[in-house]
């Protein structure tokens, strides 16, 4: 089967998070980043053509990504491509994702024209098998198919496209960026639709200056009858990383070995770049709970309910609750952590207190002294 993926780096923002890095590019889990994922669910599903849409602080995602090798999307023509402002035929102010497809077009015009096109967002994450998605999309024969997942509507979060299926399975509403009730569906930001389709789309809709997939494409078009939609049930995990809260839930969530089986061994396996270290170093008089950490961590303190990256240093007599603390981070003797979310290469001074709430968690950024 024909297809080709195409990613989007950028659509979320998380604050000090993202300030120097796109959402995609986003440590998680240790030694992972997001848009792993994304590439291990396209490469198992036999995807080799796939297309990364950037269009700021990219450099630390294409450092993670190089070549592709790990996910078998080696950089050749019909591999993996970056397709950044500077890659472009066009450099016009980003306006939605119909918008930046419309300015990496020459990405639509290789292959075959029978291919498909499945495209997803950086910040939602699955393991999930996309021959099934794509199977169920062709089963369909319709224009569009979009990936849902119930369970996120709470009436407390805003969807980006929230759907509600009749007794039949029908589509009976669709609204974007509503505090949808718990009988909606939530948009995982995964579609599915032939090339020839999104092609002739897009440039009817740029044309007519129509920008954006879920309010222009899925909600506009179907208030017209203008669009039929096929609705793909998600069964498995699927993680919202769409605020600063989310992403330090999301962290700690793989604490709990369900989430982290059905994240990493679901449908298949994820794969990272590769970046050996030396095993992790436990003192004798340090504590370790129920808590994640990757290779080549110096652990003299207390660690409890955490994520640690690779090369955190942990100083003695130092404690550390419901943390997520990313790569080459220093934690001084008797500091005292809960609550944070430290980014990469941060000092926390001897003896420092940082306190945020569960809810509200307290971020450092990268590089900086506290």
């Amino acid at each position: 089967m024909n297809v080709m993926g195409i990613i989007f780096a950028n659509d979320a923002t998380l604050g000090a998070l993202t300030d120097k890095r796109t959402i995609a590019s986003l440590p998680y889990g240790g030694r992972y980043r997001l848009v792993d994922f994304h590439l291990s669910n396209m490469s198992a599903a036999g995807v080799r053509h796939v297309g990364i849409i950037t269009r700021h602080n990219y450099q630390s995602l294409m450092n993670h990504i190089g070549s592709g090798e790990e996910w078998g999307l080696e950089l050749e023509e019909g591999g993996l491509e970056f397709l950044t402002p500077y890659a472009m035929s066009k450099n016009d102010t980003y306006h939605g994702k119909l918008s930046a497809i419309y300015e990496a077009m020459n990405v639509l015009e290789y292959g075959p024209e029978d291919e498909y096109v499945i495209t997803c967002d950086s910040a939602v994450i699955s393991n999930i098998d996309l021959q099934k998605v794509l199977a169920s999309h062709i089963e369909s024969g319709k224009d569009v198919t979009v990936v849902t997942k119930a369970g996120i509507a709470n009436g407390k979060k805003q969807l980006d496209l929230a759907l509600k299926l009749d007794d039949k399975g029908g589509i009976k509403d669709i609204a974007v960026d509503y505090i949808a009730p718990a009988d909606y569906l939530a948009s995982m930001d995964i579609f599915v639709m032939s090339k020839k389709y999104l092609r002739s789309t897009i440039r009817e809709f740029i044309a007519r200056n129509l920008f954006h997939m879920d309010r222009d494409l899925i909600l506009g078009q179907w208030q017209k009858n203008a669009i039929t939609i096929n609705v793909f049930e998600f069964d498995g995990k699927a993680l919202f990383n769409e605020s600063l809260d989310e992403y330090y839930q999301n962290s700690l969530a793989l604490i709990d070995a369900d989430v982290r089986h059905d994240l990493f061994e679901g449908n298949h396996s994820v794969f990272t770049r590769v970046r050996d270290r030396v095993p992790s170093y436990y003192g004798e008089d340090c504590k370790i709970q129920n808590s994640i950490l990757a290779d080549g961590c110096m652990l003299e303190g207390s660690v409890e309910n955490s994520v640690l990256f690779r090369q955190v240093t942990i100083g003695k007599d130092a404690q550390v609750r419901s943390c997520v603390i990313m790569n080459d981070t220093v934690v001084g003797e008797g500091a005292y952590l809960e609550c944070v979310i430290l980014d990469k290469d941060v000092v926390v001074r001897p003896g420092a207190k940082l306190c945020g709430t569960p809810s509200h968690p307290l971020v450092v950024k990268r590089g900086e002294i506290v």
